[in-house]
């Protein structure tokens, strides 16, 4: 039986042309910066982002962490969302990295937090005795709250907030081309308003692993050093740079296609009395929703036992990412065999 696999836009695999660019790339030494289409790489990231400089690095939370790495020193302060992904699934890193300690916002269901509330937090230059606020975090779309977008109306008062106060400002940009492709708002235009950025290419983008950060030259020398230091830095690594190339040129624009499938997916469970979903919070490619007559495991097992595979959210919450290796065919099958389990 094979499997309608709705886990996560992370479980997509290599196109044929992905593949055919990967087995042709020209390769050296990227850790003397001498691979070719890892320097076209970040290039190119660079140029979409609206930034100086891009690097390439092996994951998300690499990525992630590198940034606040060399925005902060031990003992600062990052603001953030409560349900940020640099808070919930990224190990501590912030704490066991860099010494940081991470104020949390309670944003609205969306993961979207305001200027209001935001500089209560942050802390006097002359509280010796309190951590250094540094940082402030914005993740656009916010995983956990469904794949939301963040308004870019906040962006910019958030980054002027910013600004006042003398403060870096971090976009977790992991799925930054899905904020684009539904809102036409460029990643460049988004970049804009962000000192350093960070962008999945391993997930709807289809490449099999690697993240780009992007800033200014003086901060990518910094992170390139950091890079090295935490283990990623990488040999004749074009091999996986060129499937990041390829995505970004290729993959971006079609991910219209995944968020088609995602309302259309949600509008069926909808209609289920035993399911409940916030049709508010479906604006890009991940739906939320809770099954009302059976449990969350028992559910994740009886879907698995007829071919489907879904992930969880936050407690009691399911979670389904729709993505390019499942069809808008499979999508129906989905929803015929969750009507079956909850009917």
């Amino acid at each position: 039986m094979k499997q309608i696999d709705l886990r996560s836009d992370t479980v997509t695999r290599p196109s044929e042309g992905m593949r055919s660019a990967m087995y042709e790339a020209k390769v050296g030494d990227d850790v003397y910066k001498e691979d070719p289409t890892a320097n076209e790489l970040e290039e190119f990231a660079a140029q979409l982002l609206g930034k100086e400089a891009a690097l390439f690095v092996p994951s998300g939370v690499m990525g992630n962490q590198i940034c606040l790495n060399v925005l902060t020193k031990p003992g600062d302060e990052v603001i953030c969302e409560k349900d940020a992904h640099i808070f919930q699934y990224e190990s501590g890193s912030p704490a066991a990295l860099s010494g940081l300690q991470l104020s949390l916002v309670d944003g609205n269901k969306k993961g979207v937090f305001t200027t209001e509330q935001v500089e209560p937090l942050i802390r006097p230059t002359s509280a010796y005795y309190m951590a250094r606020t540094k940082v402030i975090e914005i993740e656009n779309t916010h995983n956990r709250a469904g794949g939301t977008i963040n308004p870019l109306e906040n962006i910019k008062e958030i980054s002027t907030l910013a600004k006042k106060y003398n403060l870096f400002i971090h976009l977790d940009g992991a799925r930054i081309w899905n904020a684009y492709v539904e809102t036409g708002i460029t990643p460049a235009e988004y970049g804009s308003y962000f000192d350093t950025v960070s962008c999945c290419l391993s997930k709807g983008l289809g490449a099999p692993v690697g993240s780009i950060i992007a800033g200014t030259k003086d901060f990518i020398n910094e992170a390139f050093r950091v890079r090295k230091a935490w283990g990623g830095g990488m040999r004749q690594v074009g091999i996986l740079a060129s499937a990041g190339l390829y995505a970004l040129k290729n993959n971006i624009e079609r991910l219209k296609e995944d968020h088609q499938k995602a309302k259309l997916f949600a509008a069926k469970l909808a209609q289920m009395k035993n399911i409940e979903i916030d049709l508010d919070l479906v604006e890009t490619n991940i739906v939320m929703f809770s099954p009302l007559n059976i449990s969350v495991d028992d559910f994740l097992m009886m879907c698995k036992q007829n071919g489907l595979l879904l992930g969880t959210g936050k407690v009691g919450i399911i979670r389904a990412v729709t993505h390019v290796d499942v069809s808008f065919e499979e999508i129906d099958k989905a929803v015929g065999i969750i009507a079956e389990i909850v009917k």
